[in-house]
């Protein structure tokens, strides 16, 4: 039937959550690449225009073990908040636990964390979370979910002001992303202005008036940067 069709929309998002998206997985006549984003209310659903406001609406930034990545979905740049929860483990073998992310992919930003970073979470448990409930595959938030890990493990906080992009290798650089232009225009519309980029993406970058913008090379340059005064 899949093969038969013009167009195949797919409907995602959790039970336990009120926003939806709608993708597009195959389209014969046009892109796959945009997605439209919806909150079921009470009189049915209803598009939402900012979802970057909405998926921030309730974030915590005073609180340790948060952080705001910008993500790409399809051609919309969504600033999300990233959470990240560290604790002793009871446990013989510690638990891991990714919900949006998919968890190898965690499974290896630790790794990192632990080899170039020095920090030892083999004894805790790590729980990583997208808040608003959406799964997200763009690997331009890794920065982010490394520093809400450490911000939780270190309960220290992230500056409020702070947005984080880059890619994570597995020698702990901080690789280049696609779309930056679009994702710093979004982060500084919402009031974001100490912001992290990858060092490869600097020899294009566009100065955004008000933005502090801090090229890192490496994941321990990034620490520099994100944390808030003890």
């Amino acid at each position: 039937m899949e093969h038969i069709v013009d167009t195949v929309l797919q409907f995602e998002g959790e039970r336990v959550y009120a926003y939806r998206v709608l993708r597009a997985i195959k389209n014969r006549f046009g892109s796959t690449n945009e997605i439209g984003v919806f909150e079921m209310a009470e009189t049915g659903l209803r598009e939402v225009p900012n979802p970057s406001e909405v998926f921030l609406s309730e974030r915590h930034s005073e609180a340790s073990g948060t952080a705001v990545a910008a993500a790409i979905e399809g051609t919309r740049p969504i600033l999300v908040e990233v959470q990240a929860l560290t604790a002793h483990s009871g446990y013989g073998t510690p638990q891991r636990s990714a919900t949006g992310i998919e968890y190898r992919r965690l499974q290896m930003i630790l790794a990192v964390i632990e080899k170039r970073l020095g920090l030892n979470l083999s004894q805790h448990d790590v729980f990583v979370n997208i808040a608003g409930g959406l799964r997200l595959d763009d690997p331009a938030i890794d920065v982010a979910i490394a520093a809400a890990i450490v911000s939780s493990f270190r309960d220290i906080p992230i500056r409020p002001d702070t947005l984080l992009i880059g890619e994570i290798g597995l020698t702990g650089e901080v690789r280049t992303v696609s779309s930056l232009d679009v994702r710093l225009s979004e982060a500084v519309k919402l009031g974001f202005t100490n912001i992290v980029i990858p060092s490869g993406n600097a020899k294009r970058l566009v100065r955004l008036k008000g933005a502090h913008i801090h090229p890192v090379a490496r994941i321990v340059q990034m620490l520099v940067h994100v944390f808030a005064k003890e």
